[in-house]
């Protein structure tokens, strides 16, 4: 065989190989619900046939009691659901594991106690982080109080970290994320800002970042966020994108080296950024949300030069947003649902929630928006340019944490209890 038609062979056959395995890793995951947005960083499943209605008596597969208040979203991997907890007094932090397939809880176990915990908002809760979870292992994290690894399999502590300073002022909502081998947390408070990235493996430090941000002020209410950061590549570069108060900073996740940020007005940043290939979207959080579609591919202070609009109207400062098919849907903290489209920011309609407040983050799968509310309700509704809600689903209770998917299951976390809810009547 000539030389040339062996290469093109090769790159034939490399390339087969690699679209398998992307193939196959997409469909390894979707089972799975690993960390807050679940397993694409951005709150949306490729699962299909999932339930549209459900109520107490309906479509309930099994409903466990969790103890305590905690906020954090529930995490899935192969036949385990794990939820981080608290007591309400936040001086016992720790995690219960249930079984995906009964209900039936596996592990519970105390990883922290706290001797003096910091305040909290009343919103807010001291188990508000998510874990995040991989074969064998998962990471919880409670923000300055501690960031512990397990073994999922006997819940065994197998290293920690409580030596990171941090007085959050009013909780910690920051969740943590894995790229590589780093474990990376942010620390957004009332005193100190910074990033950190652990080996996951054995914990220790990797790198640590001050925020080189100017603030404008020294009052550390207005330095303080709470978001989630997620990595990106554009256009061969990796980043790791990270809001934070009055501005959003973009490092190298390998050295934590700074290659640009943008400047906003507003402080307690909480939404988790999208990323369409082109432009990153970035909440703001409170003084009035703003939303930000921002070019990342610049260098140093891009807020005069790569950003693309700006939507000030019906922004959430709590639920993260989607992105699905060129538009954005956000549910505002106040119940005003809304869809921009992404490439100009110009509003396509607003829905008003029935006055519902929400905190949790909406999802997208199976072809559907779903949207739990604090009050119990889960609105369901068609992502289009005309708003179409398929079903409003009451439970007894509020939700504040974002839902998980696995296999063909919704799971929901309300203030007391863990549900998985599934399509009864299929296969019948």
């Amino acid at each position: 065989m000539p030389l040339l038609h062996f290469r093109r062979l090769l790159s034939v056959v490399s390339l087969l190989a690699v679209l398998m395995t992307s193939a196959s890793l997409v469909t390894a995951e979707e089972p799975y619900w690993d960390q807050f947005r679940g397993p694409h960083a951005d709150g949306t499943s490729q699962v299909t046939g999932l339930p549209t209605t459900w109520s107490e008596k309906e479509n309930i597969v099994w409903k466990t009691a969790i103890h305590g208040r905690a906020w954090s979203s529930p995490v899935v991997w192969k036949d385990q659901v794990w939820v981080t907890t608290s007591t309400k007094d936040g001086k016992e932090l720790g995690v219960v594991c249930v079984d995906f397939n009964t209900g039936k809880i596996l592990h519970d176990k105390k990883i922290f106690d706290v001797e003096k915990p910091q305040y909290i908002d009343p919103s807010n809760s001291h188990a508000s982080s998510t874990p995040i979870i991989e074969d064998g292992r998962i990471y919880v994290h409670y923000g300055a109080y501690g960031t512990a690894c397990l073994d999922t399999k006997t819940a065994k502590v197998l290293w920690e970290r409580r030596d990171y300073p941090c007085n959050h002022w009013r909780g910690a909502g920051s969740s943590p994320i894995i790229y590589q081998n780093l474990l990376i947390l942010q620390y957004d408070g009332y005193d100190y800002q910074y990033i950190v990235a652990l080996d996951k493996e054995t914990g220790k430090e990797v790198w640590k970042k001050d925020r080189d941000i100017d603030y404008g002020t020294k009052n550390g209410d207005f330095k303080k966020a709470f978001a989630t950061p997620r990595i990106i590549e554009y256009e061969g570069r990796v980043q790791l994108i990270s809001p934070a108060a009055k501005a959003t900073i973009s490092y190298n996740p390998l050295t934590g080296d700074e290659y640009w940020k943008f400047y906003y007005p507003q402080h307690s940043a909480a939404n988790r950024p999208l990323f369409d290939g082109e432009k990153i979207y970035v909440g703001t959080g409170f003084g009035k949300a703003h939303l930000y579609a921002v070019n990342p591919g610049g260098n140093g202070d891009v807020t005069d030069s790569h950003v693309k609009w700006i939507e000030q109207k019906g922004i959430p400062s709590k639920p993260s947003q989607l992105l699905i098919d060129g538009l954005l849907f956000m549910i505002d903290d106040k119940g005003i649902a809304t869809c921009l489209d992404a490439e100009t920011g110009k509003e396509v309609w607003k829905e008003r929630m029935d006055r519902s407040s929400f905190s949790a983050s909406p999802i997208y799968a199976d072809g559907k928006i779903y949207a739990p509310d604090r009050e119990g309700v889960t609105r369901v509704f068609k992502p289009g340019k005309e708003y179409k809600e398929l079903a409003a689903n009451k439970l007894e209770e509020g939700c504040v944490a974002s839902l998980a998917v696995a296999g063909k299951s919704l799971i929901l976390r309300t203030e007391h209890f863990l549900y998985r809810i599934e399509d009864q009547s299929a296969g019948k």
